[in-house]
Formats: C-alpha cells, structure tokens, sequence
C-alpha cells in the first residue's frame, strides 16, 4: 500500500510540470511577435529556442546528479528562480542578443531543473516497480494539462496585453514551482510489512560504466533524440507553418492546445500499456503511429480542420516517450541514479530539440517551405520505431541477483 505522501509528492510534481512545460510549449507562439519586434528571420528566434533546448539537455546530467545526491527540493527552487528571471529578462531587453542569454540559457538551466527528469526520479523513489510505467504516464499526462491550458492563455494575454507583458505574467507564475517544491518529500518507502526500502550501495561511476556498456541504452538514447527532434520542431515551428497556409493565429493556438490534451490521454494510455507490456515493443508502436500521423498530415491540404486533427493525433503519442523511456532506464538500473542515467538520455532528446527547432528555421529561410523538414521528421520516426525493438530491457544481472 502506498502512504500519503506518494499522492502528495505526484500532485506537487503534476503541479510543477505544469507550470514549466506549459510555459515552455507556449514559446512558439512568440515566434513571429518576438521577431518582427526585433526585426529578424525566423531563425533567430529558432537558434534561441534551439540554444534553450540544448542547454536544457546539458545542464541535465549535472542537475541529476545534483537532485541524486542534495535531493530535489533545493534544485527545484533554484530552477524556478532561472527560469522566472529569464523570462523576464527576455521580456525587457531591447538587444536582440541578450535574447540567447535570457530565453536560452537561464530558462534552460530552469527547464532542467524543473522538468520531467527531476520529478520523475522522486517519483520513482516513492513507487514500486510494477507501477513505475503507469505512475510516470499519470506524472506526465497531467503535467500536459499545462501545455492545454498555458497556450491559449499566452494568445490571450498577447492579445490584451503583449508579448513583453505575457512573458512577465509568466515570470511571475513560476513562483508556484518555489510553492511546490517546498513540501516535496523524497523520504525512502516502505515495503508491504512496513519496513524501509533500502537502496543499494552502487556508486554513481559504477552506475555510469554499467549503463554504457548496455546496448540497449544507447539505443534508447538514439530513440529519445528523435523524440526531441520532433517535439520541438512541432511545437516551435507548427504555428508559423499553419499560419503560412494562410490559416488564422487562432487555430495554430487551438492545434498546439490539441496537442496537450490529447497528449494527457496519450502519455496515460502508453504508459498503462507498457506495464502490461514489454516496454521497447510498445514504444516501437508509438512510433509507428507517429510516422503515419506526420507523413499523413504533410501529404493532405492543411485546412483548419486538418491542423486541428493534426493536433490531436500527434499529441496522442506527443510525450507518451516519456514514462516509457524512464520506465524502461528504471526497470534496466534501477532507481538508485535515475535522475543521473535518464539525464544523460534526455540530453540526446535536447540536441535532437535544439537541431528540430534550429534546424526547421534554417530550412525555412532557405527553401521557403518546411517540406523538407517535414519528410525527415517520417524518416526518422520510421527509423525510431526499427530501433527500439532489439533493446534488452531485463534487469542488469546486479539487479537481478539483489531479487534473487
């Protein structure tokens, strides 16, 4: 049975998510404000949330192995106080490179810190194995609901205000992550008679040689840097290409808003199905289904309708990568260095974001059309779903002789 604090510690980390990926997946729809205020193409704009990305990933081995070993509480905060300050910096430069500064690398440094790999490596702390998969999908498809909702608030709040006065409003609400984090409780669980479960005594160099020599987690590296790739370049350039197609502001809001509520019910649903499944076979499917999603939606005319469905099918396997990656890291190695071992794979998801946002820029002011970017995003999706199935994903022999 599980005691009150793991409800408690998976509502404040539903709560944290909320506010910093909610905020983060609304950065698209700064994209052409932000540059017509400076006077710049698109890819300035990329190359700063394409910089933000990549810092995000790199701060994040660090930063997990910082929440490993002082907890996540402290990280949390510090993250929270990055991200606000650079939003609001962003908001009053005048100086189109301090935007790489602000926007780049202090909401990086904060997404790293306040993000998925640090909340789900206290959730895996508090939860068993058999229901790790399921615990993180419900982490993670209720921390979309802030994708759903921070969207058409961040149109909203431009439309009554501006992109300056949204971004401090936002600033602002990162405050809630400080609240949050203060009542997390990471304490070891009990078992079912009511003894402590206690951790092995493994060291984070030997955690570190063990997983590189496992295959499979490079190949689960490769799959989450198509992850990232995708993610980004979506959630950074699907509006501009809506509106490119002469469609309104208003429904490349409603198609990235479609994209965080059908993404709750897709990050519950795979992770349901990989408890109950073999994890990397469950993840080739996601990608499968993605590489129908894409290539269906590049090939038919985008109307209203289309983005719109577009939205919703996408986000139905938007993040469900998630409980099945870290699900897949934990039920491999353990939850002793989670944080640690599945930062260094949401590092390959962030260069993946860093060149699907840069890169979606660049192959737009060159060719005047994101087509080209479009057919990759098939490819690799296609590639993605091919990778994951030779992955061995019992326990390491360490674990496996600790049961024994």
């Amino acid at each position: 049975m599980f005691t009150f604090r793991f409800p408690l510690l998976v509502w404040l980390g539903i709560g944290i998510l909320i506010t910093s990926l909610g905020i983060r997946q609304s950065f698209g729809i700064f994209m052409t404000p932000i540059s017509d205020y400076f006077q710049t193409g698109r890819e300035f704009f990329s190359f700063a949330i394409a910089l933000q990305n990549l810092l995000f990933g790199m701060f994040q081995p660090f930063v997990g192995m910082a929440a490993d070993r002082w907890g996540p509480k402290r990280i949390i905060i510090l993250g929270a106080i990055s991200y606000a300050l650079g939003l609001y910096l962003t908001s009053i430069t005048t100086e189109p490179t301090v935007v790489y500064l602000s926007l780049g690398m202090l909401v990086g440094l904060g997404l790293s810190a306040t993000s998925y790999v640090i909340v789900l490596g206290a959730v895996a702390k508090v939860v068993p194995a058999q229901h790790a998969a399921k615990a993180f999908g419900l982490t993670t498809a209720a921390g979309s609901f802030g994708m759903f909702a921070m969207i058409p608030g961040a149109q909203s709040l431009m439309s009554t205000y501006d992109w300056q006065g949204a971004l401090q409003i936002f600033a602002v609400m990162c405050s809630f992550m400080i609240v949050f984090a203060l009542f997390i409780n990471t304490a070891k669980r009990e078992d079912s008679s009511g003894h402590p479960v206690h951790e092995d005594t493994q060291t984070i160099k030997e955690a570190l040689k063990e997983a590189f020599a496992h295959k499979g987690y490079w190949l689960i590296i490769a799959g989450f840097f198509v992850c990232g790739f995708h993610v980004m370049f979506i959630a950074t350039h699907l509006p501009s290409y809506v509106m490119d197609k002469n469609l309104p502001p208003s429904t490349a809001a409603m198609a990235l808003a479609y994209v965080g509520i059908f993404n709750i019910i897709g990050s519950y649903f795979w992770g349901a199905m990989a408890d109950r499944y073999s994890k990397h076979y469950v993840m080739s499917a996601l990608y499968l289904v993605r590489t129908v999603v894409i290539a269906t939606f590049v090939m038919l005319p985008t109307t209203e309708m289309s983005a719109i469905i577009f939205g919703a099918a996408i986000g139905f396997c938007w993040l469900g990568t998630v409980p099945i990656t870290s699900g897949l890291v934990r039920q491999i190695f353990g939850t002793r260095y989670l944080s640690t071992l599945y930062g260094l794979v949401f590092f390959a998801h962030q260069i993946g974001s860093f060149l699907g946002a840069w890169v979606g820029g660049v192959i737009y002011d060159y060719y005047g059309s994101y087509d080209p970017i479009w057919w990759s995003a098939v490819v690799l999706a296609f590639i993605s779903a091919l990778i994951h199935l030779p992955i061995n994903d019992k326990p390491v022999p360490r674990l496996s002789a600790a049961t024994a």
